[in-house]
């Protein structure tokens, strides 16, 4: 039809523009490499982030003018007492097996062998410093009531941020940013914040809604620094229903997963939950190495490290012991009859996400996405199934105004689609040319 019989409303218009105003001194797009709590507990030697620097130029050379990290500012400035574990912090990761190796050796996220200590705060300042010599900018996120403090030796970290009451910590969050801020400032690098998030993924984090204190704390750290973008960002944001968001954030800062074909084999394999009897089921047994073991010979991490991440011991088990190939194979044999709708659901997230930051005036980013969590050498969002769903999720963000976006939540130095390296670059150019 033409738009004789459908009307002029129903000319679709040009959303390319940027959905809110992007500060003067930031780029007027952003290429996001996501490294999360992984560039302070994968810093070992030899490890992806054992040099700073060269991560930073290597991110830059792939096109990435923005890395989004835990900046851990409740273990730096949140005045619980913690600073002297903050200049000598152990990393441990999820701990050793008795069956031989370590808890998370195959498991995106948790591959960390741990084995050494830092100052967490001199390595944020030298992460700066590299940034600023490769003009790179950072978003600024805390996991630390998501996962971050398991993988530290200590409990402390987390038993003193767990004590604090769930009504309090958003206040907490908040004042500890203002500090970092202030801090960030005085070292010369304030503006290189691209964006400060006062928790990532609040809605799978150990908070509570974000409506009430939570949005009341952004306010008043927007209104404290008010040349910053400053938010809180959403795991899965309520797409059908945008509105019951809180008023008052600075960005629309939300992730966009379809997880489809995934979720189906993940619910039959009951690989998410915890205490499930006979774990693991015969679906699970049927896509385990050869050499696995039983879940008794394996172990598990610490109790408290549990209770200090959202993975379970089943996940872990799962995902260290299935064999990626079995793995892939399911996904890509299953996947036609999900292709369908897991495109059009990236496509209307995506489109749901621009439209409200466009209603809200605010620049609009997509911190994480597009499938979802995978073995660490599972490759079906680097085969050509997982990359044609990133490339559409991205254009969909450009053509709709989004401000910032990542490649895919595996584009970073600890995941293997880092090897990708001119598919990356590729990508990095369209958006820039935006």
């Amino acid at each position: 039809m033409t738009e004789r019989y459908l009307g002029t409303g129903a000319i679709e218009p040009d959303e390319s523009s940027l959905t809110g105003v992007v500060p003067a001194h930031l780029p007027q797009r952003l290429t996001i490499s996501l490294w999360d709590f992984s560039w302070y507990t994968q810093a070992g030697r030899g490890e992806p982030y054992a040099d700073l620097d060269s991560a930073v130029a290597d991110a830059a050379s792939l096109g990435y003018n923005a890395i989004r990290i835990c900046a851990a500012p409740l273990l730096l400035f949140g005045d619980l007492g913690l600073d002297r574990l903050a200049q000598d912090l152990e990393i441990e990761g999820l701990g050793a097996s008795p069956h031989g190796g370590y808890f998370g050796q195959r498991t995106r996220w948790y591959d960390t062998p741990g084995g050494f200590r830092l100052d967490l705060r001199a390595r944020l300042l030298e992460l700066f410093e590299a940034a600023a010599r490769h003009d790179v900018v950072i978003v600024l996120a805390s996991w630390e009531y998501q996962q971050s403090p398991a993988f530290a030796a200590s409990s402390a970290w987390f038993d003193a941020i767990d004590a604090v009451p769930l009504q309090d910590r958003y206040r907490l969050l908040a004042r500890a940013w203002d500090s970092m801020i202030e801090w960030l400032t005085l070292h010369g690098h304030r503006h290189r914040i691209a964006l400060v998030e006062l928790h990532n993924e609040v809605d799978f984090s150990i908070l509570p809604a974000l409506a009430g204190s939570g949005a009341e704390q952004i306010s008043q750290l927007r209104a404290r620094h008010p040349d910053l973008l400053i938010t809180a960002s959403y795991g899965k944001p309520p797409h059908l229903a945008m509105h019951v968001l809180p008023a008052g954030l600075g960005a629309g800062q939300f992730h966009v997963y379809s997880y489809g074909v995934l979720d189906a084999l993940q619910q039959r394999i009951d690989i998410r939950s915890e205490g499930s009897e006979g774990f693991p089921n015969a679906a699970l047994r049927g896509l385990l190495r050869a050499d696995a073991p039983s879940v008794d010979e394996y172990g598990r991490a610490a109790d408290w490290k549990y209770r200090a991440t959202v993975v379970t011991d089943q996940m872990i088990y799962g995902y260290d012991w299935v064999d990626p190939d079995a793995w892939d194979a399911w996904l890509i044999e299953h996947y036609p009859p999900y292709e369908h709708a897991m495109r059009r659901e990236i496509a209307a997230r995506t489109i749901a996400i621009a439209a409200w930051a466009r209603w809200q005036g605010v620049p609009a980013v997509v911190g994480e996405g597009w499938v979802g969590y995978t073995p660490l050498h599972g490759a079906f969002e680097e085969n050509e199934i997982g990359l044609s769903l990133a490339e559409h999720g991205v254009r969909t963000a450009l053509d709709h105004g989004v401000w910032g976006v990542v490649l895919c939540s595996n584009a970073a130095p600890h995941h293997p689609m880092w090897r990708l390296r001119e598919w990356q670059r590729s990508l990095n150019a369209e958006i820039l040319a935006r």
